[in-house]
């Protein structure tokens, strides 16, 4: 476990340890710093801020026991090398690097001042007659307390978080907090009670401030009177927590210059030049107005406004244009189906366009594309061509004929892919009619050799066809 608050321990020198030599210290010996709790028999007891063991009496934010908090009153803000407000910035050592923060009066309790981010300055702690008890001289302290004006003050400076100073306080002295500067300001925030006195607040007095200047010189501004707090004594201009908060006099404001505005030109800005060379123009926007109100105004005519009247034209960009491409139109798309190419004549000219120069006189980097791929529409698929029929191969009777049949794409050039489930026959049957004359003798009549089955063609009753009847006319003779 960890070292018990009311056990005697020592710290081993050289070494980071402790080691217990007593089970209790002395009765009445206090728990920690910083705390009205005490030991008894080697326990830590509660005892209240009116030093009674087990008391429940707790101190208000002033540190009064058992107050109201009104005795005090809470200053807090943030300095980033402006002033708060009505306050007047005291003399610094700004030879130094030393830049004054606030002023914490004397009797203040729950001091807490720190930077809002990391930085290369320090804070730094002085007295009224400019005696520093933390970071004076140009030399900074390291991080550790400090026994200053009755109280003690935690000077923490890390790289886990940024610098700060707190007190429990009450401080029985003025104290100043400074800064030393090594680099740009990040902001210092300050929080803490201050004491109120009867015999203090009397001391100061509000008052205003001279009307500010009127903040337009007509169509209607306003001025300001503020109020600061001021020393009665001296009636120098003091930080506003010295007078009281209660008594505060209201900022004034009235407005001045209502008149209206003379009418003026209201010019714009030029617009971009029309052209990067060879003669542009550029605009811009030339209205007379004349201003009524803070959020009032009115055009008027041209001639109200006083004479001669601001340009609304200019030319510009007078030097000529060096020599480019001038592209002109694209032709048609060709072939009329399918992958293609469009074309077009690319020509040097002369800057003003009056002239074709070389080609050579133009940068051959920028010239536009001479050509382009295009497609007008999907070109019909190859199909299946065929030929007339040519004659039937034999004079009389039945034989064949033959046409041409060919895959041509829509070209007219042969083709390779028109499907030969869809091709057309290129050869069919045909028959010739025979021409018989009465002077046929029967030895003409005869079978042909070759064929066998004219028994068959007479026994199946084909000898009515003509092809059969012409093979086997023997056999078919007289049937």
């Amino acid at each position: 476990g960890g070292v018990k608050s009311c056990s005697l321990n020592c710290l081993a020198e050289g070494f980071n340890f402790y080691t217990e030599r007593a089970a209790a210290v002395v009765d009445g010996t206090p728990c920690r710093q910083d705390s009205n709790d005490i030991c008894v028999n080697g326990e830590c007891k509660h005892v209240g801020c009116d030093r009674v063991l087990g008391s429940d009496l707790k101190e208000d934010k002033c540190r009064m026991c058992g107050g109201d908090g009104s005795t005090c009153e809470t200053i807090e803000g943030v300095f980033n090398q402006s002033l708060p407000e009505g306050g007047k910035e005291r003399p610094a050592h700004l030879g130094h690097g030393y830049k004054e923060v606030i002023w914490i009066p004397k009797g203040s309790v729950h001091i807490d001042i720190r930077e809002l981010n990391f930085s290369l300055n320090y804070l730094a702690l002085k007295g009224e007659n400019d005696e520093y008890f933390i970071n004076g001289k140009l030399s900074i302290d390291p991080p550790r307390r400090f026994d200053v004006a009755g109280t003690t003050f935690h000077y923490r400076r890390s790289q886990d978080e940024p610098e700060s100073l707190e007190a429990l306080g009450p401080t029985n002295a003025t104290l100043v907090v400074m800064v030393l500067m090594r680099e740009e300001l990040q902001g210092i925030q300050y929080k803490f009670n201050a004491p109120i006195t009867r015999g203090s607040l009397t001391q100061y007095s509000w008052h205003y401030t001279p009307w500010t200047k009127c903040s337009a010189i007509c169509a209607g501004g306003s001025q300001v009177q503020s109020v600061v707090c001021k020393k009665q004594a001296d009636s120098s201009t003091v930080f506003n927590h010295f007078c009281s908060p209660e008594s505060k006099l209201p900022e004034k404001q009235r407005p001045c210059n209502t008149e209206p505005c003379p009418p003026t030109w209201v010019i714009g800005n030029w617009s971009e030049c029309s052209r990067s060379c060879n003669e542009g123009v550029r605009t811009r926007s030339v209205v007379c107005r004349r201003k009524i109100a803070a959020a009032e105004e009115k055009i008027l005519d041209d001639g109200s406004c006083a004479q001669p009247q601001p340009k609304m034209h200019e030319p510009c960009n007078n030097q000529t244009c060096p020599p480019e491409w001038a592209a002109l139109d694209w032709s048609e798309c060709t072939p009329s189906c399918g992958p293609g190419f469009r074309h077009r004549i690319v020509l040097c000219k002369s800057g003003d366009h009056s002239a074709t120069l070389p080609t050579p006189r133009c940068l051959e980097n920028t010239k536009p594309p001479t050509s382009m791929r295009c497609t007008l529409r999907r070109c019909p698929p190859p199909r299946w061509v065929t030929g007339e029929w040519g004659e039937c191969s034999t004079p009389c009777g039945l034989g064949q004929q033959r046409r041409s049949v060919q895959c041509l794409a829509h070209t007219g050039q042969p083709a390779g892919d028109c499907g030969e489930n869809l091709k057309p026959a290129g050869m069919q049957q045909c028959e010739a009619r025979c021409k018989s004359g009465p002077t046929e003798s029967p030895e003409e009549c005869k079978d042909v050799n070759k064929v066998a089955y004219c028994p068959l063609v007479l026994k199946f009753k084909f000898c009515s066809r003509t092809y059969f009847r012409q093979m086997c006319c023997k056999t078919c003779q007289g049937h």
